[in-house]
């Protein structure tokens, strides 16, 4: 272990507070500064998924003609605002450039490694008793289908994961209900990835700020950075709406807002807000499995309490505006595949939504920018910063702390070209 420094964590989402977790085990001080009071955001209403089957990229071939299609449907899965916006125009250019059956061919082996790091790592929390006790369902994730279209894609992506070491199986109708008694589907059939498993974020949100707060680490809730300034190839002082800060090493975990911090330094990170929107329902709906619904794009999580159904991908910037059409078409599409399961109008008055940051690739950024020797950036995780965020609070410390790396982290390079 090297000398001690102090780090402020600009973020406070999941990759964040990975981050200062460990961070203080080194033995750092740490300053997290977060603009919300920390209750929700993207990492309070994800499905709460660990991934590691989920290797194809966003970024995949098609993906950009899906979203001209679906760009005047604003209830559609996939929905990208028309807007004459240049910093959305060139980073979907190069999100279709990245969108190349080669490109996310190379990507698959990296997304797993670091998602499999980062299964090991909520695993390592858990046995750590650092945050007591929480929720890892371990039962495997069901990708539930109408049609044989989505059947054979999923299929094709079962293949060229098993080829990856990873698990998944296709299940027989009777398979399907041996595993969710309690639910009726209407679908053709599903496949299960035995290598998943599902979380309640908001109940580990909770408990690693609790841990942080004990462990001597300073949640700055409620306070802005407004300026970064630097001189000699460093960040020299963080400037808030509050104080100002000048310390050792500076990481940038702010999640979509990421772009706009990096702006003050000069530094083009290319990053668009996907919009997600989650509904949870307090009733019992008999759903022990996680599933994604795979024509609706749909997520549903079994989570401590509550069941939860997740979706959307909105490209529309940084806001947080609730379309009611894209709510209703959740909650349409979850009683289309489980029959006689109704969501509450009171459920869906209170759906929430959180903003994915999505890099051109669909791989997450990082490691440290050339010109600052001080800064770390770690953001552009779209639809898996919570299953990432253990691995790149890890990766994250061993920069800082000049430990081996856990893996390569080339791949996630901030100035890569697209």
């Amino acid at each position: 272990m090297g000398n001690t420094k102090s780090v402020v964590v600009v973020g406070g989402g999941i990759v964040g507070l990975s981050t200062a977790y460990y961070l203080q085990k080194q033995g750092h001080k740490v300053t997290v500064l977060d603009k919300s009071d920390i209750s929700a955001g993207a990492s309070f209403v994800n499905a709460g998924y660990l991934t590691p089957s989920h290797i194809v990229s966003l970024a995949a071939p098609g993906m950009i003609s899906k979203g001209l299609k679906y760009m005047f449907n604003s209830s559609s899965p996939f929905y990208m605002k028309p807007r004459l916006d240049p910093e959305f125009i060139k980073w979907a250019w190069y999100f279709k450039k990245s969108s190349t059956e080669e490109k996310v061919e190379k990507a698959m082996p990296i997304i797993r490694d670091i998602n499999l790091l980062s299964r090991e790592l909520y695993e390592d929390i858990k046995t750590s008793g650092d945050l007591g006790d929480f929720q890892i369902g371990e039962r495997g994730l069901l990708m539930v289908y109408q049609t044989d279209e989505a059947r054979d894609h999923e299929m094709e992506v079962l293949v060229k994961a098993a080829g990856l070491g990873l698990e998944g199986r296709e299940l027989s109708m009777g398979e399907l209900k041996a595993l969710e008694p309690n639910v009726d589907f209407n679908a053709k059939g599903a496949i299960l990835w035995e290598c998943d498993r599902h979380t309640t974020p908001p109940q580990i949100m909770k408990k690693m700020l609790e841990h942080l707060i004990k462990s001597g680490v300073e949640i700055h809730k409620n306070e802005e950075v407004v300026n970064v300034l630097a001189a000699g190839g460093k960040i020299t002082e963080i400037k808030t709406d509050k104080a100002s800060y000048k310390p050792d090493e500076v990481v940038f975990a702010a999640g979509s807002w990421t772009g706009e911090i990096s702006k003050k330094l000069n530094l083009n990170l290319p990053l668009q807000a996907g919009k997600g929107y989650r509904i949870n329902m307090d009733a019992l709906t008999g759903i022990t499995m996680p599933a994604i619904l795979m024509e609706k794009k749909i997520a549903v999580t079994p989570m401590e309490g509550f069941t939860r159904f997740a979706g959307t991908m909105e490209f529309s910037g940084i806001n947080h505006i609730i379309r009611k059409e894209r709510v209703e078409a959740i909650a349409q599409g979850v009683e289309q595949y489980y029959q006689g399961l109704q969501i509450p109008e009171k459920d869906k008055e209170s759906a929430q939504c959180g903003l994915r940051p999505v890099s051109p690739d669909g791989l997450p950024y990082i490691g440290r920018p050339k010109a600052l020797d001080n800064l770390i950036v770690a953001t552009g995780h779209a639809m898996m910063g919570w299953s990432l965020g253990p691995a790149t609070g890890k990766l994250v410390t061993e920069l800082i702390s000049g430990d081996k790396l856990s893996m390569d982290i080339t791949p996630f390079y901030p100035e890569r070209r697209f």
